[in-house]
């Protein structure tokens, strides 16, 4: 819950700084590769996360990686996190950043779990309901978790929606340990 709260705070004010300078789509992209760069080289998070190095020799290293290579606005963004010990969100705040974008092109993602793996047309439906429910064009994600026996879990952005046989029956469960035999 931390993370998404981090990610939610940092990202909407990149975002809106990113706005202020015309930079939304440029940032868009260039996030999009500093998070490659960071999932393809843990060891750089790992490095900006290290209590033994000097905060010092940290924003070295994110100046000499990132100066040049993207727009200020973001070299700068990484130096803050660097600061305020935040780097070890940052593949959260750029799909943070990344969602708010979609989100102003009008584009939603949604990740959908379910048991098996849904139809065409169950999918079509979905995509239907849910662009009715949050008005924007939707982007699926799509997982399969057999554990979750049927049914499916919905997640967007703000909400997360629990259909799943196994939720039913683990409330079923609750309810039937509440209940109190005389």
């Amino acid at each position: 819950m931390l993370a998404q709260e981090v990610a939610r705070k940092y990202a909407h004010g990149l975002f809106l700084a990113a706005q202020d300078r015309n930079l939304i789509d440029q940032g868009y992209q260039e996030l999009a590769d500093v998070r490659e760069v960071v999932t393809t080289e843990s060891s750089l998070i790992n490095f900006l996360q290290a209590p033994q190095v000097l905060e010092e020799d940290k924003l070295k290293l994110v100046r000499a990686v990132f100066t040049g290579k993207i727009e200020q606005l973001f070299v700068e963004f990484l130096l803050l996190l660097v600061r305020k010990h935040r780097a070890g969100f940052l593949t959260e705040i750029i799909d943070e950043y990344a969602r708010l974008v979609e989100a102003e092109r009008g584009i939603g993602r949604v990740t959908v779990i379910t048991a098996v793996p849904i139809t065409d047309s169950e999918r079509e439906k979905l995509k239907d309901r849910l662009a009715r429910k949050i008005n924007l064009k939707i982007v699926l994600e799509e997982k399969v978790k057999p554990a979750i026996l049927g049914g499916m879990i919905v997640i967007t952005h703000n909400e997360i929606v629990d259909g799943s046989i196994r939720h039913a029956l683990d409330s079923f469960n609750e309810q039937l340990r509440k209940v109190k035999v005389a």
